[in-house]
């Protein structure tokens, strides 16, 4: 039987959830996924950002609970309006770095916002991909064999290709096009067997932890949560 994009949500699969909630002086943002659970809040005085404060709750590398001082050196002091052209993404946390980034982006929001993520495991080679926006479809594409089918105009590309399309947009369209492509290819590593991801030696230096100074002392955690089954949702648990 094939898969549809209206079935998505009852198959099993990768899910991501990512809540921003802006305040007076202060933006939180906050991650859960199968691998990570991890929350950035930025104080600021509505221009520049005066305190940056990170906490990882869940994070699959030994090192990585050394992430958010390298995440404040990174920010502390910088004005919201300059977070996306720091380009200090590798040096981070990956996640982390991202999380600082929308909440700088929303910093001045007047609500909440949602995204939540869904990517269904591979059946017969087909992947279905989709973004929410506060519950509403913003984005979602369907793979076969690791290329996009549909929509259209990413037919034949695979995620790790969409670089320059996503380079082309702007806006909203821009923020969802980042964050369903990274999600998409985090999703790759529920069908890789974890012996095969867990010597990060052999990892490219692509973030904090996989840095040459990091990368012999690392050591997996293997702390996963299957959201895709029902029960608990992403940052559920993690209270407000």
């Amino acid at each position: 039987m094939g898969m549809s994009a209206s079935r998505i949500d009852e198959l099993p699969g990768f899910r991501r959830r990512i809540r921003i909630t802006p305040a007076a002086n202060w933006v939180r943002a906050e991650l859960e996924d199968d691998m990570h659970c991890m929350r950035v809040r930025l104080r600021h005085d509505g221009s520049l950002v005066q305190g940056v404060e990170a906490e990882m709750i869940r994070a699959p590398w030994t090192t990585c609970p050394g992430a958010p001082e390298q995440l404040r050196q990174t920010f502390h002091g910088v004005a919201l309006a300059q977070f996306a052209r720091r380009g200090e993404r590798q040096s981070n946390c990956t996640h982390l770095h991202d999380l600082a980034l929308l909440a700088a982006a929303h910093a001045q929001d007047a609500e909440t916002l949602v995204y939540d993520i869904l990517v269904s495991d591979p059946q017969d080679g087909l992947r279905l991909a989709e973004l929410r926006r506060n519950g509403l479809s913003v984005l979602a594409w369907q793979e076969r064999g690791n290329r996009i089918e549909a929509p259209a105009e990413l037919a034949g590309l695979a995620a790790n290709q969409l670089r320059p399309w996503i380079e082309g947009l702007a806006g909203e369209r821009l923020e969802h096009a980042r964050l369903l492509r990274w999600a998409a290819m985090l999703a790759h590593g529920r069908t890789i067997p974890l012996a095969q991801q867990s010597d990060a030696t052999r990892m490219p230096a692509s973030c904090y932890s996989f840095q040459p100074a990091r990368q012999p002392h690392a050591r997996r955690i293997v702390d996963l949560r299957e959201f895709s089954r029902g029960g608990t949702q992403p940052l559920e648990a993690l209270a407000g």
